[in-house]
């Protein structure tokens, strides 16, 4: 049995339809990548699969139990189950990073201070910044405070870990940390770990498997290398950085030129 299903999920906010139909099985211990352009629903279906927004048609389960229907209050104990590393990793900014990484501890736990403390500690060693636990996160660099909200999200032992653009704003030196340590949690933690991301390099490097979605529905599910051999052509230019004719329309009218094919490949 799947981990995580998704059913014919829809999604819309007013007119515009960002879940369409869209079916995703994910098994235990998978590092599943999820690419696509902006706005073809990545983002929206984490949401969905940790129940932060629910579905205007189909179902969502999870380790067998359907989770879209269920009340708030039990939402909340599903969600202890879940790390999630926001995009602009949403560390609080009047706290400390050890305040950080310890919140969802106090929150959720009945540990001691001891305990707390302690776990928060190997939480930061885990990440590689042992040292930043007095910090407030304004004295850290992007990448760093990237790591703190990972050591966050992992500080509760989480079964998954959702990963929302993970390398955004990051240099390519700083973006490869962040690969490594996702790739570290998944095989040290045992985790499953679930992906969204525009940058092909991490996809490649950590994903064992890697979907596409396209207007709110799949158009790709395989592995990296039966991506790299794809022919679908719409995933074959989002590996390239290709634009199609169609996109560059607009500007090639302003400019009054026409495309140059040996610079735009």
């Amino acid at each position: 049995m799947a981990l995580i299903e998704c059913r014919n999920l829809h999604k819309r906010f007013g007119r515009q339809v960002v879940l369409d139909g869209l079916n995703l099985s994910i098994n235990a211990g998978e590092s599943l990548v999820i690419i696509g352009a902006s706005g073809s629903g990545k983002s929206v279906l984490l949401k969905h699969i940790v129940g932060l927004l629910r579905p205007d048609e189909g179902e969502i389960w999870f380790d067998g139990k359907r989770t879209d229907e269920l009340p708030e209050r039990d939402l909340v104990g599903m969600r202890t189950r879940f790390g999630f590393l926001f995009q602009m990793s949403a560390l609080f900014d009047s706290m400390s990073c050890f305040e950080n990484i310890s919140f969802p501890l106090v929150e959720h736990t009945q540990k001691s201070r001891e305990e707390i403390a302690d776990i928060t500690q190997h939480c930061l060693a885990m990440v590689g910044l042992p040292e930043v636990g007095p910090k407030m996160p304004a004295q850290l660099s992007g990448g760093q405070k990237k790591r703190v909200a990972l050591a966050r999200a992992i500080a509760l032992s989480p079964e998954v870990i959702l990963y929302d653009e993970p390398t955004t704003g990051l240099d390519p030196i700083r973006a490869d940390v962040i690969n490594e340590l996702i790739l570290k949690l998944w095989r040290e933690l045992k985790i499953t770990s679930i992906t969204v991301t525009h940058d092909m390099a991490s996809a490649f490097k950590i994903g064992t498997r890697i979907v596409m979605l396209y207007h709110g529905v799949l158009i790709f599910d395989g592995t990296p290398d039966e991506a790299r051999a794809s022919t679908e052509d719409r995933l074959r230019r989002f590996i390239a950085g290709e634009a199609t004719e169609e996109e560059l329309a607009p500007l090639l009218q302003k400019a009054g030129g026409k495309r140059n094919d040996s610079n735009a490949k």
